[in-house]
């Protein structure tokens, strides 16, 4: 095959072939006398596991299993499947979280979203360390109109109320679902001024799409992954396993 043979089945360019090659997402290609590239089935099979781990896992995972894999450390490829899949665990379980709190925000109850509620005000850095984000993240969300924590008077320190650490929870949330900065503080406003929670319900509706989705398109990067492995493998029957 040529590199065009390869590149219109996907609809890209031939460049891009040549690029997936050079980054090891391909395995190396051999040259005719003339130095033209020369791509077998196993290529193919290798550029389409590929494309299929995109949507999945990301640009960076997909390269990184691609090229662990050329590599024979198909451990370590399998370990960045693992970590594809524990993250959408948590963002499934997050997203549960996140909808049990909007059921106490519709009934008018200060909700949590799986950690114990804050007693008192809290300073930037402990809702910091609560979130696993850093203070200036916080700080972006307040001049992005998300959170409006209070002063301390006498320091002129942010003091985050209760209410303030549910907004960031919610805002923190709703970041993991891939909402904008601005979406977000659209949504929390709302909740602020007016109590509702029809749009914030909404957009967890096309979060609980975008996460199954995703789960759709990791069985389908499984499949052709695991296709080009066995090409490469030599074996039918599937994997040499010593080489995990």
């Amino acid at each position: 095959m040529r590199p065009a043979d390869l590149a219109r089945e996907h609809g890209i360019s031939t460049q891009a072939i040549r690029n997936y090659e050079r980054d090891g997402f391909l395995p190396p290609a051999e040259r005719t006398s003339t130095g033209y590239r020369i791509y077998t089935e196993q290529h193919a099979a290798a550029l389409r596991a590929h494309l299929a781990l995109v949507p999945a896992y990301g640009h960076a995972t997909a390269g990184a299993v691609m090229t662990a894999v050329h590599a024979d450390r198909l451990g370590d490829a399998l370990t960045e499947l693992d970590r594809g899949h524990a993250q959408l665990l948590r963002d499934r379980e997050t997203l549960t979280a996140v909808r049990a709190a909007v059921g106490h925000l519709a009934d008018g109850a200060a909700p949590g979203t799986g950690l114990p509620a804050p007693s008192g005000p809290r300073s930037v850095g402990e809702v910091a360390h609560r979130l696993g984000v850093t203070p200036a993240t916080l700080r972006a969300w307040e001049a992005a109109g998300i959170l409006a924590p209070g002063r301390d008077r006498a320091t002129g320190h942010r003091r985050y109320l209760p209410a303030d650490v549910r907004d960031a929870e919610l805002a923190h949330l709703l970041r993991r679902g891939g909402y904008r900065l601005e979406h977000i503080a659209t949504v929390l406003r709302q909740i602020r001024t007016a109590g509702g929670t029809g749009e914030l319900t909404a957009a967890l509706d096309g979060w609980q799409q975008r996460l199954t989705d995703r789960g759709l398109a990791m069985l389908t990067a499984s499949a052709r992954l695991d296709d080009y492995l066995r090409l490469r493998s030599g074996s039918p029957d599937g994997l040499d396993l010593k080489s995990t």
